[in-house]
């Protein structure tokens, strides 16, 4: 073999790499493109697993939970307090549930009172399009009707009975459902028809009957007949008509129903002072509504300064969060909240004793600190109604 020879063969690798480079340019600009990562990020309290990262470590950073893709997740849903039973399930792109976290009552949904602090498939579950999570019970819409597991104390499993289930059994008499969202002890599901339905714990007029007396099996809210979103605190009800006014009941002990008093309201009443509302969010013992300009008002209990107007007043009326614009989602567990914006950042406030904000440090913050940049990825974000954990998705 000659010099000249290996020097043109040489020549002609090197031509044909440059070839190669040039015709992956756009392979190559699409990845510089993409978020820094494509996983579900949790943080703060993480009692018997709820965050899903592998351990029961508390994180003042957002972590990765193990295995789960935020292209692959359609919802998540925190639940639980701060103890072992805190938990979380995920809906699928492909219509499967997940589960993680603590199961002392079965919540976990596969059978057994194992906890387990990284997602695995709740056996049996496919072609399911909402799914909620709720002190120590999980509920999922499948074919309009829906299935709920775990605690059943209270009557919250609408089986018609208070025995506690370890796999997703029917709610009774409830069908051509659209969504279900869960309390600390009861559940709310909104049907096609713009009627909404309660049951579980009336302790504090939750289920919006005009009592206190727990149902085990669904009952409709008078007076209610085009309803179109339904949200739910700890122990407070929320539903969104289609004027964009909005109506709430049960707990009200801070103001968390919006109608300038701290009286329970165990009938719907109307939020004061609030239209054009475009998305409402319930919250541990605050509430929030995003209007259709884009500005976010909230209300209720602000003792760790969890509305974000940079106080610690509790509001018995809607107040402006002047810090919040292009705000497309907002979650709130017992004295923090979270907001994703329209460029990918989620921001976080109030209490932050569990790291709970994500911003590295135990500090609370009455106004939002950035627990994640722009351009995370994130779109969506999620909290347990009564605990100290955060996830973006």
């Amino acid at each position: 073999m000659t010099y000249a020879y290996v020097r043109a063969h040489a020549r002609g690798v090197a031509a044909l790499l440059a070839l190669v480079a040039l015709a992956v340019p756009r392979a190559e600009t699409a990845v510089a493109a993409e978020p820094r990562d494509p996983w579900v990020r949790a943080w703060g309290a993480n009692p018997g697993g709820r965050l899903g990262t592998g351990t029961t470590v508390d994180q003042q950073t957002p972590a990765a939970v193990q295995g789960l893709a935020r292209a692959s997740v359609r919802e998540l849903s925190g639940g639980g307090d701060n103890s072992a039973n805190a938990f979380a399930v995920a809906l699928l792109t492909d219509g499967t549930v997940q589960s993680w976290g603590g199961n002392l009552a079965g919540q976990l949904g596969d059978g057994t009172t194992v906890s387990r602090p990284f997602p695995a498939a709740v056996a049996g579950l496919s072609g399911v399009t909402e799914v909620a999570a709720g002190f120590k019970a999980a509920y999922a819409v499948r074919g309009g009707r829906v299935l709920a597991w775990g605690d059943n104390t209270y009557g919250q499993l609408g089986d018609g009975g208070t025995t506690s289930a370890t796999r997703p059994v029917r709610v009774q008499s409830l069908d051509k459902v659209k969504d279900v969202v869960a309390g600390c002890n009861h559940a709310v599901a909104l049907r096609e028809d713009g009627t909404v339905w309660t049951w579980g714990r009336a302790n504090h007029g939750q289920l919006g009957l005009g009592d206190t007396t727990d149902r085990n099996t669904p009952q409709r809210v008078p007076g209610l007949t085009d309803a179109v979103e339904i949200a739910t605190g700890c122990a407070h009800v929320l539903a969104r008509l289609a004027d964009g006014t909005v109506r709430a009941w049960g707990y009200n002990t801070n103001g968390q129903l919006g109608n300038d008093s701290t009286e329970a309201g165990p009938s719907p009443v109307e939020v004061h002072h609030l239209g054009g509302v475009a998305r409402v969010y319930g919250c541990g013992y605050h509430s929030f509504a995003v209007l259709d300009d884009g500005s976010v008002r909230a209300w209720g209990w602000n003792g760790r300064g969890q509305l974000g107007d940079g106080s610690t007043t509790s509001r018995t009326t809607p107040v402006p969060v002047p810090a919040l614009h292009e705000v497309t989602g907002v979650a709130g567990g017992w004295g923090h909240s979270l907001a994703v914006r329209s460029d990918g950042s989620v921001l976080a406030w109030g209490e932050n004793t569990a790291g709970q904000l994500g911003d590295a440090t135990t500090t609370d913050s009455p106004t939002p600190v950035t627990a994640l940049p722009s351009g995370s990825g994130a779109t969506r974000v999620s909290t347990p109604v009564v605990g100290k954990s955060s996830y973006a998705y």
